[in-house]
């Protein structure tokens, strides 16, 4: 059996690299105090950033969480590609969280949208509407629609996708990351039931969140 290993997102390599710089320049000139405050922002950064490797359920009908965190809503909602009224399960990270995304189904990439927007807290059912965030339109092995939208919250200020339209992703599959606590709100196909509940925790392309109710 593989076994979980712990590794680092890229991304977060230059904001660690300067905390850990600038703690040595200030230790070197004698200044103590800054250069512990530095040190404990890099230890912060290295737990921030950190992706560890998931192993999804072994029933591959199954949809995993796109985020780890804690569920804030299911139910229905506007799906923002379609229009329609569809089920959400919205999952806010707070800043102790894993940030890395993943998809929730064997799917494609069919389409990214980028909306700017405010900042507001990402816990807020209003950030749907209000936040900048990345939307991405996904086609299931199966057909089903998912969509699946990075919304930024008090503190992120940058969303990254690591995937392009056209991309072939696996269940599980890292697709991206927000920076400093944020939202990742996943939209259901019909035919599928949610597993979840408000208030549960989830793991990121782990925990099942929803599964085809025929």
């Amino acid at each position: 059996m593989k076994r979980p290993t712990v590794g680092l997102a890229l991304e977060g390599l230059p904001i660690i690299g300067l905390a850990a710089l600038s703690s040595v320049v200030f230790g070197l000139i004698g200044c103590a105090t800054m250069a512990f405050i530095l040190l404990l922002a890099c230890a912060f950064c290295l737990h921030f950033f950190r992706d560890p490797e998931r192993i999804p359920p072994a029933d591959a009908s199954l949809a995993v969480a796109p985020a780890d965190g804690k569920v804030v809503k299911v139910g229905q909602a506007r799906d923002p590609v379609s229009g329609e009224e569809r089920t959400v399960v919205c999952i806010f990270m707070n800043v102790f969280n894993v940030h890395v995304n993943r998809s929730p189904v064997e799917a494609t990439l069919s389409r990214i949208d980028y909306f700017p927007g405010k900042f507001i807290n990402a816990s807020f059912d209003k950030a749907s509407q209000d936040n900048e965030r990345a939307v991405l339109s996904l086609t299931g092995a199966d057909g089903g629609k998912w969509t699946v939208v990075q919304i930024a919250g008090l503190v992120a200020r940058r969303i990254v996708c690591r995937a392009d339209v056209g991309d072939r992703l696996s269940r599980g599959e890292r697709f991206g990351l927000i920076k400093f606590g944020s939202r990742v709100d996943c939209y259901l196909p019909s035919g599928y039931a949610p597993l979840v509940r408000v208030g549960d925790k989830t793991t990121a392309g782990q925990t099942a969140i929803a599964r085809p109710s025929a």
